[in-house]
Formats: structure tokens, sequence, C-alpha cells
């Protein structure tokens, strides 16, 4: 593990004064802050909240060419939220309501993703990331829910979360962390996964049949890196276990 070593100073209650160091994707636009409005690198602060009190290090990865040479120097990656994929990238044709392409992120994002599972580091997906990482192994998109389900369910907010509740697959990675076979989980996204690519299993779905989660399959019992990807926004919830599993993950990889 890569992990660093924090001055006493700052070394939050326990005896271990290490941390493991956890990336995560962010985005690249223009901010409004005091005077200034400026292109500027972000992320929604629930995120590094999470990892901060799961007891990880967290560092924001700028969508960028190269972005993915950091990963030697993380112990996991947290692939997060935001805009739509770029249908090109799974063979399809732009839908009217999907967003606009982000080429930068898209490239930076599936470029992360291939590395890190390629290198075995522990991964966590969130909505977009769930995404990226259907679409880096070779999986497609449902470009816009409500024409599929007839309804705006997972997204009922324009400018926030909503709450629906997802069924969770017995015996699964995710079934473990969670301790339960359903939640009441926050929600907010258009797109879904259509094909799920090969070598991932779905391990969450609403009662209207969207895949809300994966992992990675373990056939034969073979062991595989901690991966886990979730369609909702577990940290705009108040449920810490995904992070605290990655975080576990992380702190136990050589």
């Amino acid at each position: 593990m890569s992990a660093i070593t924090i001055p006493p100073s700052q070394v939050p209650p326990g005896p271990d004064r290490t941390m493991p160091v956890i990336g995560i994707s962010a985005y690249s636009q223009n901010a409004r802050w005091s005077q200034w409005d400026l292109p500027a690198v972000l992320l929604p602060g629930r995120y590094t909240a999470m990892i901060r009190q799961a007891g990880g290090l967290p560092v924001l990865l700028p969508p960028m060419d190269g972005i993915a040479g950091v990963l030697p120097r993380l112990d996991g990656l947290v692939l997060s939220g935001g805009g739509d994929l770029d249908p090109a990238l799974y063979g399809a044709q732009r839908a009217a309501a999907s967003g606009p392409a982000n080429p930068a992120r898209d490239s930076a994002e599936l470029e992360l993703c291939r590395q890190a599972l390629a290198s075995g580091l522990p991964v966590l997906g969130i909505c977009r990331g769930l995404q990226v990482i259907n679409v880096a192994l070779g999986g497609t998109l449902h470009q816009h829910l409500p024409d599929l389900v007839g309804n705006d369910s997972h997204s009922p907010q324009p400018d926030g979360y909503g709450s629906h509740k997802v069924s969770i697959a017995s015996g699964s990675q995710l079934a473990a962390i969670l301790g339960r076979s359903e939640a009441a989980v926050p929600t907010h996204h258009h797109q879904a996964v259509d094909r799920l690519a090969a070598g991932l299993v779905a391990t969450a779905w609403t009662d209207d049949g969207v895949i809300e989660a994966a992992e990675l399959g373990q056939p034969d019992g073979v062991s595989r890196p901690f991966m886990v990807a979730v369609q909702w926004h577990p940290e705009a919830g108040d449920d810490p276990s995904l992070f605290a599993a990655l975080i576990a993950a992380a702190s136990a990889a050589p």
C-alpha cells in the first residue's frame, strides 16, 4: 500500500498514522466563487467528506491526458458521478436527450478505469462511474430512461436527489457490504446500463428492471479485485458502508 504518513498534529484519534490515498475523478468546468469566474477542477464536497470519514485521504484527479499515470501512487479509485458519456464510445447514435459530449473527461476516466482494473486497484464506481466501467469493458447504455420506463422516477428532481428502492442480489459483494437485500437509495440519473459488459455481474435492480449495481464476476471461485459500482449516489446519503469497504480494500492491498 502506498499510504502516506501524516504529521502527528493532523492525525485523527487512533493509533494508525497512515491513511490510504484515494483518487476521485473530478469535473473540469467553469465555476464562480468570491469575485472569480474561471475554469476550475471541482467535485461535490460529499465525496471527499465520505472518503475522509471512512479513513482515507481523498485526492482529486482532473480530466486530463496522462492522469492515469498517477494510479501507482494511489491505493484506491472512485469514479464519480457526472454528465453523459459520448454514445459513440459504445457504438450508438446520439439521442436527443443525451447531454453534450465531454471528450477530455470520457478519455481520462476510461483510461483510469481500464488501468485500475488491469492492475487490481480497488475501484468504487458511482452513477456515471458505473456507466464508465460498463462502457470501458464493452457494454452499452440506455440514453434516456424515461423513454424506457415511462417516468422520471430515477431522476425526479432536476436539481437534487430523489429516492427509490433497489433489490440487491443475495451472495453478492454488494449485499455483504450493505448487509441487506433491499435499500432506499439517493438517485439522480437519466441514463443506465443497457447491455452489461462481459465480466460484470448485475447485483441490484429497481422494480422497473433497471440495473442499479454491478461488480466483477468470480467464476469458479477465483478471487477478483475489489470493484463495486452503483447507479445511485451513496455520497448523498447517510450510509458510509460502500466508502468504508473501499478503504478496507485499499488498506489491505499490498
